[in-house]
């Protein structure tokens, strides 16, 4: 089993910044790749960002893409979320998942461990 912690969500004004945490632990070095999903009220869960645990490649969805940088530190097992120029429409739960199978996955079914989830409210 592979356990998620997210932190490091908030309220920030339209414009500003917040860098997201997410803490793995338990059989992490079964973890493939890691990824990060949002959800907005009334809305599915959708993909924002994605790594490679080992090699550090990434893919964003167009959303995030020029806006934020998703990272990782493997001796700390941990990825971050980098998120600048934020709009009121990023406003949403954030979640960090993994998957142990090959490949960035870029969508919920290809996740099998999930985060609790870490509110971000942008204000305009």
């Amino acid at each position: 089993q592979v356990q998620l912690v997210e932190s490091g969500g908030g309220l920030v004004q339209a414009g500003g910044s917040l860098r997201l945490s997410c803490a793995a632990s338990g059989r992490t070095f079964s973890i493939f790749a890691m990824g990060w999903f949002r959800q907005a009220p009334g809305k599915e869960r959708e993909f924002v960002a994605a790594i490679r645990w080992n090699s550090g490649s990434t893919t964003y969805a167009d959303s995030a893409k020029g806006r934020f940088t998703m990272s990782r530190d493997n001796a700390k097992n941990t990825v971050y979320l980098q998120m600048d120029s934020l709009h009121p429409e990023d406003t949403a739960v954030y979640f960090c998942a993994a998957r142990r199978d090959y490949g960035l996955g870029v969508t919920v079914d290809e996740y099998r461990y999930w985060g609790q989830g870490t509110q971000v409210t942008v204000s305009s």
